[in-house]
């Protein structure tokens, strides 16, 4: 008897595993559907008319491919998703699908999944693969318990029929949801008095457990706390089958995926490696582009230059027609220029009302929930422009924190004070807590309107137009929205007030990777305060000029960047260091203040000899002369990349984009070895 495809699917519409059985007998195995396929535009072509072979077959045996999708293409009415997306997935593939909001990666899964139907081309299944599909968000919860929806499709109690039960399913089961975070007791409570995110977490356990051959995965770290990430993270990396996943987590994707699709003007396009090297490679094919379609346009403008001249003398008129075929031929292969993505959320924040010196400060506070302290005797304080993040376990109080300095929730004892002309604003983790679920988007934003800002109809759409919310799409309910939209919704609210304090909790889950790009550069430009929490270690690097350290109820503050945090707390893993909880041996936040101020000077380093600062600035100056060469040989092989003789050489191009990557690589290194050995310098001399 045939074996029958089984596929694991967790629908948004029930919430919970659905098992589809099919008749394989009508389907074509890939390798079949392989051997009679044209030659495919596989992932990777720059342009739809490009065409290249499929992966080479080992010369021993077929290469069996889980899943091939041939030619497909997609539209919505007239707006065009996809065109002519062709992919082989092999058993082993670890691939990350990226690409901005709205492009069609949500879609695709739909197309493989088989809840939609492609408009051409054909996706074929190998006999008896069975697939695991998580979805951004799932329907509320039934009178299931948590263990019920981590083990949904397997049988816990033998019957009659029964000679393979197994055993190790519940065991297994609790070990993966204790993993997802669940505490002992969990997983027999019912499932509906948990929140969406936590159901979220025993649905992916369900995926866990089954172990399907291939894992689709819709943005699955967006309901996940930083310490079940990583746990996670760690999973996968041992994890049998295939994987291809949605994700905006840069650490996340560069440590799982072997191969980057990106979905970008209608074609889906394949890249090697994991997100680091697609944006090295990325860069490199643009180049390549860029310098080909200049190559291109000089041949036809000198082409068109003879036609011009001579195309009426009628001595020259039978060779200015082979030149005019000559541009047609090259215009029917017309390479595109390379342009950038139109859909980007381009915005900046208004720079708000100087604040004074001091802009918040905290004494002796003390929260409580209940019977959890919190923190019993807490003194904060933070200066204008000062950007901060929150580090540490989870639940040490990072978000608590976050919101007794926004004056979201009352203090038990203490006080809290801001500063002169200080205008505090929050952007809460759950993005509802900022926004009306029952009103539009656009009556969102024009809720804040007021006497003194005199926001206009017209001024609001602007507003919203730099957020990606256009035309009907300001009418939209809240309701309805993605994660990706509320988000963009709530920073669209800061722009209206723009507040000289900005307290962020997770500002960068549900956004794309292009937007977090865009909120980076508008925060680094924004004038005031920035205290926030994140997860997402680029985002940290790019930002935080002081890290504060919070466990136990205590507040470690180190005066550097997250690298000089990284440095001085002798973390190991950059992304493990934002929950560690460790401690040192400094002054913690139940020091007194003055006490604190009286130990700095004995605490000093002792100061740099003249012939020791000698010799480190010798350092100093190699460090630079290494950055120099690596600068030199970067745009060597640019230039290289750039020359039209390179591509006549088969392998050439290949190779000069390895060698780039690699030296791209080490400059980015030596570059932070030499801004860390100057920083040093400074501080030797000025001591």
């Amino acid at each position: 008897m045939l074996k029958q495809i089984r596929r694991f699917l967790v629908s948004e519409s029930v919430g919970h595993a659905t098992l589809f059985n099919q008749d394989p007998s009508r389907r074509k195995t890939p390798v079949q559907f392989a051997k009679h396929l044209p030659i495919a535009s596989f992932a990777g072509c720059s342009s739809e008319k490009t065409r290249v072979d499929p992966p080479p077959l080992s010369p021993l045996r077929w290469t069996v491919y889980m899943l091939t999708i041939a030619d497909v293409s997609k539209s919505y009415g007239t707006r065009e998703l996809f065109r002519d997306v062709s992919l082989f997935i092999a058993r082993t593939d670890r691939l990350g699908l990226i690409g901005p909001n709205g492009a069609g990666k949500s879609t695709l899964f739909n197309l493989i999944l088989g809840e939609e139907k492609p408009d051409t081309g054909t996706i074929e299944w190998e006999r008896g693969a069975d697939f695991g599909y998580l979805p951004q968000e799932s329907a509320p919860a039934g009178d299931e318990t948590i263990l019920h929806i981590a083990t949904s499709g397997k049988k816990l109690e033998p019957t009659d029929d029964d000679y393979d039960i197994d055993y190790t399913l519940e065991p297994r089961a609790k070990k993966i949801l204790a993993g997802l975070g669940f505490k002992e007791g969990d997983a027999l409570k019912l499932a509906k008095t948990f929140s969406g995110g936590w159901v979220m977490r025993a649905h992916l356990a369900r995926l866990l457990v089954a172990e399907p051959a291939l894992l689709l995965l819709d943005e699955p770290t967006n309901h996940l706390d930083l310490e079940a990430l990583l746990w996670f993270q760690e999973y996968l990396t041992r994890y049998p089958g295939g994987l291809v996943v949605i994700s905006h987590d840069r650490a996340f994707l560069n440590a799982l995926c072997t191969g980057m699709l990106e979905l970008r003007a209608n074609t889906l396009h394949y890249y090697h490696g994991n997100y680091d090297n697609f944006l090295t490679e990325k860069e490199a094919r643009k180049a390549q582009q860029a310098a080909a379609f200049k190559n291109q346009q000089r041949e036809i403008a000198h082409l068109q230059k003879f036609v011009d001249r001579f195309g009426a003398k009628a001595s020259m008129a039978s060779r200015a027609k082979s030149k005019e075929k000559q541009i047609e031929r090259l215009q029917e292969v017309a390479i595109d220029e390379p342009t950038e993505e139109l859909r980007k959320m381009n915005f900046k924040f208004p720079q708000p009302p100087r604040s004074g010196l001091k802009v918040i400060e905290l004494e002796h506070v003390q929260q409580a929930y209940g019977d959890h302290v919190v923190y019993r005797d807490l003194n904060f304080t933070a200066e204008r422009g000062q950007r901060i993040v929150l580090v540490g376990p989870n639940g040490a109080g990072k978000s608590t924190l976050l919101k007794i300095l926004a004056g979201v929730i009352p203090i038990n004892g203490g006080v809290s004070e801001l500063g002169s002309n200080v205008v505090p604003g929050y952007f809460a983790q759950n993005r509802l807590d900022n926004l009306d679920a029952k009103a539009t988007v656009f009556e969102n934003v024009m809720s804040l309107r007021t006497n003194e800002n005199q926001l206009s109809e017209q001024q609001a759409r602007a507003i919203l137009g730099a957020f990606l919310f256009r035309k009907d799409d300001v009418h939209k309910p809240v309701s309805v929205l993605s994660g990706g939209e509320k988000s963009r919704l709530a920073l669209a609210r800061i722009l209206v007030k723009p507040p000289n304090l900005l307290l962020m909790d997770e500002p960068t889950t549900h956004l794309d990777i292009q937007s977090i790009d865009s909120l980076v550069g508008a925060l680094k430009n924004y004038e005031g305060t920035l205290i926030f929490i994140s997860h997402d270690v680029h985002f940290i690097r790019a930002l935080a000029q002081n890290v504060l350290h919070v466990h136990s109820g205590r507040l470690t503050p180190y005066a550097g960047d997250y690298d000089y945090y990284l440095e001085k707390s002798k973390a190991g893993d950059a992304r493990a260091a934002l929950t560690a909880g460790f401690t040192d041996a400094r002054p913690k936040q139940d020091t007194a203040p003055k006490a604190a101020a009286a130990q700095k000077p004995a605490s000093s380093a002792k100061k740099a000899t003249p012939n020791e600062i000698r010799k480190f600035r010798e350092q100093v100056g190699q460090l630079e002369k290494a950055v120099a060469v690596l600068e030199a040989k970067q745009a060597e092989l640019t230039a290289e990349l750039e020359a039209p003789e390179t591509y006549s050489t088969p392998g050439q191009a290949q190779h000069l984009n390895r060698e780039l990557s690699s030296i791209v690589n080490q400059l980015a290194s030596a570059t932070t070895d030499w801004e860390k050995a100057a920083s040093k310098l400074e501080e030797m001399e000025k001591s």
